[in-house]
């Protein structure tokens, strides 16, 4: 196996998945006048992950606080910028035409600038349009109120024509004798009433009429017309429907009343005069100010467009500068000054193969920055634990995710997303089985996979960007579906003679005994997968389940093995023999001599076709190993063997538990002999004593009762999690029936029965509820289902055996991996 990358000779590459990338922990001496450009460099080289040196120091002590406010600024800016571009429905443009090599101080110059002009706009805008939305509610109250005195006025002087009428006729002993004195004090009454008018909210026009009766007692007159259209409220600039009131009242009381209720509704109050001339001319001039202020608000809003637009085309360069400065001195307030104040010193950690890289960043930066001294750059030897880093590309990202949402792998421990990505969707596959399915979960994916240079530059919905980000992992698991699904010979769930005829026919032609004698068998064995006869038959389950739970626990004591086996590689590449003798080999015998025993007893029963009860053959291995085993005898010895096999289980147990910890404890005491430095090239030993000794330090003290009690709970842990994870690979068996089973079930029961009916509507209907059970219930709940026990499988019984997953990520300093929500 790829243990340690040295060199690149010998006769296999290196597996650069295997093993984490060796790392290193260097310093770097930079001049103050190359710092930033320095720091943009290995920002774009994205291979340096800086420690922060400052630590101990509040934000706003730091060196580039004042530098980082500024660029905070900026960022607000063009955020207030980018709602201003979506409120007006633009979008900025990625591709910009003008690449301006702007300066930052130019730029928040720029940036100042254009905010005071957009700011002065919007607020010259906002007044225009509450001053246009005013007007256009003068011009609704000018028309509805005119309306109403117009025919008031008119009704008016048709009463008065007719009570003039009646006057000039002959007076009867009825009439009143002081007609005309009442008249006369009518009028005087008339002349001192006062009105108001403007609009109220309708949604308000009821409690607004109720309010004014109860406050004034009923002494006002209130007519009201609705306005067929919203219009903008002047105050909200919202949308509103409105009605066109009109008050009459008598005296100041009442009118001091009637404000302040107009006031609380939100009612706006307008002048208007009983003039019919002056009406005509209020309206032609309201008419004319409308028209000029829709000109002016135009004009405004044309300009503001342009403004916005020539922003929005450089929107994307400007952010990603002040994303970069940003992250510049973010990455500046990390390092650290020295005495002189004439230099930073960085550390951080970077790949070994990393080194070239870094030093040709660092005096690119010094020449370009015309500095009198270079950086210095020099690897400082550590004890402390690197950070983990994987070189993965797009296929192998996602498996290698799989494994890190369970644990970061420790330094240079063995990856299980090496094994991931052929094992994760076998076993996803073996419980999925079905090609039809597969052929389905395929063509979906190709979709995410022809078109992942368009949808990469997108912006997903949250399960959408989840099944992009793992298409090749969906990939992955169906073509092993549809690997599978020919092994099962399913095709939602119709058996096809693909390979070849089936080895067996029936008795006779009329095939009446199929279900009940059997069949015969007239052709050597069904070349690849289950025999398209056994689907349907009587013997179909008993058979079918056997093949999958056997299957399933040969699959596991495989895969368990798998672990423990790369155990043995973590302890012989950190070289600890005890892990080697006192955990790899107990574990391996203790396993294989129950279950591995287990395994080897069916791969007998199915090369032999022999009928023993394999459950009687493992129960009485335990209870009665003495006894002869009669017809149960699979092969000569099977008696000793089993005696044997036994006897290494029982003895693993106390090999496993009692002498790692007082080994561990005699190489404390030699190792704490004398107070001496560890030699520089034992540097990958140190990292091993830290990691697996279970110290946290070399000078603390060796807890033994500890450490035993550790051991013990280990041991325990994997004596009852043999039993335990054997037992639970039997989710192969049981979600491979079940999926089998579903689709059996909608086929025979929906497809079939619509056809049996003999009716086109019937047949429709029955394939659209096929198409969307298929889909619904096997294409995703199954698929899921699927997903997360192959995904328990992974982390609890496979990775348990030898991965320790308390390890950190290399988080390098990197421009390309900064997003917009994190910078800004």
């Amino acid at each position: 196996m790829a243990g340690r990358r040295g060199g690149g000779g010998g006769c296999c590459p290196p597996m650069d998945l295997f093993r984490s990338e060796p790392m290193q922990l260097v310093q770097v001496i930079i001049p103050m006048e190359s710092a930033h450009l320095t720091v943009s460099y290995l920002g774009d080289l994205g291979l340096l992950q800086f420690k922060d040196l400052n630590a101990d120091k509040s934000p706003f002590q730091r060196t580039y606080a004042a530098q980082i406010k500024k660029c905070g600024e900026m960022a607000r800016k063009l955020r207030f910028f980018k709602e201003q571009m979506s409120k007006a429905g633009l979008a900025p443009s990625f591709k910009s035409t003008t690449r301006d090599d702007i300066n930052v101080d130019d730029l928040e110059i720029k940036l100042g600038e254009l905010e005071a002009e957009l700011v002065e706009i919007n607020a010259n805008g906002e007044k225009l349009q509450r001053a246009y939305s005013e007007m256009v509610e003068y011009k609704l109250v000018l028309q509805k109120v005119g309306e109403f005195f117009h025919s008031a006025q008119s009704s008016a002087t048709a009463q008065h024509r007719e009570i003039e009428s009646q006057h000039a006729g002959e007076e009867s002993i009825d009439t009143p004798l002081l007609r005309d004195q009442e008249m006369a004090n009518d009028a005087s009454k008339q002349m001192k009433l006062g009105f108001l008018c403007g609009l109220v909210p309708r949604e308000k026009s009821m409690a607004f009429e109720r309010i004014l009766f109860r406050a004034t007692r009923g002494n006002v007159f209130l007519k009201q017309a609705q306005v067929e259209e919203p219009v903008i409220d002047p105050a909200s600039g919202e949308k509103v429907e409105k009605n066109v009131f009109l008050i009459f009242y008598s005296g100041e009381r009442a009118k001091n009343k009637i404000l302040k209720i107009c006031e609380a509704f939100g009612a706006n109050r307008y002048p208007f005069n009983e003039d019919m001339g002056k009406q005509a001319q209020m309206i032609s001039e309201v008419m004319g100010r409308l028209s000029e202020l829709k000109t002016t608000i135009d004009a405004g809003l044309a300009h503001r467009g342009n403004l916005l637009q020539t922003i929005g085309d450089r929107y994307e360069q400007w952010s990603r500068l002040v994303r970069k400065e940003k992250a510049v001195y973010h990455t500046l307030n990390m390092l650290s000054l020295d005495v002189t104040k004439k230099c930073l010193v960085a550390e951080g950690w970077c790949p070994v193969f990393a080194s070239k890289q870094i030093q040709d960043a660092l005096q690119r930066a010094a020449s370009d920055s015309n500095a009198q001294v270079g950086a210095i750059f020099q690897v400082l030897h550590t004890k402390e634990l690197p950070p983990t880093y994987f070189r993965t590309n797009k296929f192998t990202s996602a498996f290698q995710e799989i494994v890190d949402a369970y644990g970061v792998a420790r330094y240079q421990e063995a990856n299980p997303g090496v094994f991931t990505i052929v094992t994760f969707p076998f076993l996803f596959a073996v419980m999925f089985g079905d090609w039809g399915h597969g052929i389905c979960l395929l063509l979906a994916t190709l979709v995410y996979i022809f078109k992942e240079k368009k949808l990469s530059g997108q912006k997903l919905g949250d399960i959408t960007e989840m099944t992009f980000g793992g298409r090749y992992v969906i990939l992955m698991m169906a073509l092993f579906s549809i690997y599978t699904g020919l092994i099962y010979n399913e095709f939602f769930s119709v058996p096809f003679e693909l390979f070849g005829l089936s080895a067996y026919a029936c008795r006779d032609l009329s095939c009446r005994d199929a279900t009940t004698v059997g069949l015969i068998k007239v052709r050597d064995t069904y070349p690849f997968g289950v025999d398209p006869v056994w689907h349907g038959s009587r013997s179909e389950l008993p058979f079918l389940n056997s093949l999958k739970m056997k299957m399933s626990i040969l699959l596991g004591v495989a895969q368990m093995n798998l672990g423990i086996i790369l155990s043995f590689f973590n302890a012989k590449f950190f070289g600890n023999c005890v892990n080697i003798w006192f955990q790899f080999i107990p574990q391996l015998i203790f396993l294989n001599s129950l279950f591995g025993y287990l395994s080897l007893l069916i791969i007998v029963k199915w090369s032999t076709g022999s009928q023993v009860d394999l459950y009687h053959i493992m129960i009485y291995m335990f209870l009665s190993p003495t006894d002869d085993l009669g017809e149960n005898e699979l092969f000569p010895g099977q008696k000793t063997v089993q005696q044997v096999l036994l006897l290494l289980a029982l003895v693993s147990v106390p090999w496993m538990l009692l002498p790692k910890p007082f080994l561990l404890k005699k190489q404390h005491e030699e190792r704490h002999q004398g107070n001496s430095y560890v030699p520089l090239e034992t540097t990958d030993n140190s990292f091993q004593l830290d990691t697996n000794h279970d110290a946290h330090g070399d000078h603390e003290e060796f807890e033994f009762s500890e450490v035993f009690v550790h051991q013990l709970i280990h041991t325990i842990e994997f004596v009852l999690g043999a039993v335990s994870n054997t037992a639970s690979y039997l989710r192969l068996w049981a979600l491979s029936l079940a999926h089998s089973e579903l689709s059996s079930v909608f086929y025979e029961k929906v497809l079939l029965l619509a056809w049996g009916f003999n009716n086109v509507i019937i047949l429709i209907v029955g394939i659209i509820i096929f198409i969307f059970a298929t889909v619904g219930v096997l294409l995703v709940m199954e698929t899921l289902s699927a997903f997360l026990h192959a995904l328990r499988l992974h982390w609890v019984e496979f990775q348990n055996k030898f991965y320790e997953g308390d390890g950190y990520k290399f988080y390098p300093f990197s421009f390309a991996l900064a997003s917009d929500e994190d910078d800004f």
